[in-house]
């Protein structure tokens, strides 16, 4: 009798999971799910009393752990991670990686390429007529200024101009004299003599010769050496031997 009733209740249980996953069978914890979602609550009793209670929730929790496995494979993986409520946070916890943007300093960047003078001075020739036309706008304001403060502002903008666009004009003409200078000295290993390159205090005495050369056509040459003269002449004072360092 034992047996019998053993023999029947394995037949039931499985009519019951054969009723339950439908005629495909071989669908997988989906086509069961949606079966059981489908029934209603006096069919899931019935299923429950055919199966038995051991059966009926280990089929639940299959159904439940797929669904939760699709929901995890459907996020993105860049999602923050999720830590529980219930656990503390690690000390060495791994954090999330965050893309940083390269900053390029496009003066110390190779990719910008070298510095070229003559091609600076050429690419911006434009600044200069646009300084050209501003120092000749404030030349016309100092002309109505009225004002000492005012007038004495514009004296000092127009003053600081000029002497920028003198330093500019002077490292101009050192730039073109020694470009002359190794012009020539390719000319000479072309002809099959050594070349000769100039040392720094050679390329400073050419710029001191240039500059003197310049004051003495602009008239400054006396007042120059005499600033000169009273710098030294002071300098040698502070040197004596009898006179305190302050």
């Amino acid at each position: 009798m034992a047996a019998a009733g053993r023999e029947e209740e394995e037949a039931g249980v499985g009519a019951g999971v054969g009723a339950a996953g439908g005629s495909g069978g071989g669908g997988g914890g989906g086509s069961m799910r949606e079966e059981l979602s489908n029934l209603s609550f006096e069919e899931l009793q019935e299923l429950q009393s055919k199966v038995g209670l051991k059966v009926y929730n280990q089929m639940v929790c299959d159904s439940g752990k797929e669904q939760r496995k699709e929901r995890r494979q459907s996020l993105k993986k860049d999602r923050p991670m999720e830590m529980s409520s219930k656990q503390p946070v690690p000390f060495l916890r791994r954090p999330v990686a965050v893309k940083k943007g390269m900053l390029r300093d496009p003066r110390f960047d190779d990719l910008s390429g070298d510095y070229n003078p003559e091609i600076f001075d050429k690419t911006y020739a434009f600044i200069n007529d646009i300084r050209n036309k501003e120092k000749e706008l404030i030349k016309r304001k100092l002309r109505k200024v009225k004002k000492p403060k005012s007038k004495q502002q514009l004296e000092y903008v127009l003053r600081r101009m000029t002497e920028q666009d003198k330093a500019q004009d002077q490292k101009r003409q050192q730039r073109e004299r020694l470009n002359q200078f190794k012009q020539e000295q390719r000319q000479r290993v072309q002809q099959g003599s050594k070349p000769y390159f100039l040392k720094k205090s050679e390329i400073k005495t050419m710029e001191l010769a240039d500059r003197y050369q310049a004051l003495k056509r602009d008239g400054k040459l006396e007042s120059f050496l005499g600033r000169k003269r009273k710098r030294n002449a002071t300098k040698d004072r502070q040197k004596l031997p009898g006179r305190r360092a302050r």
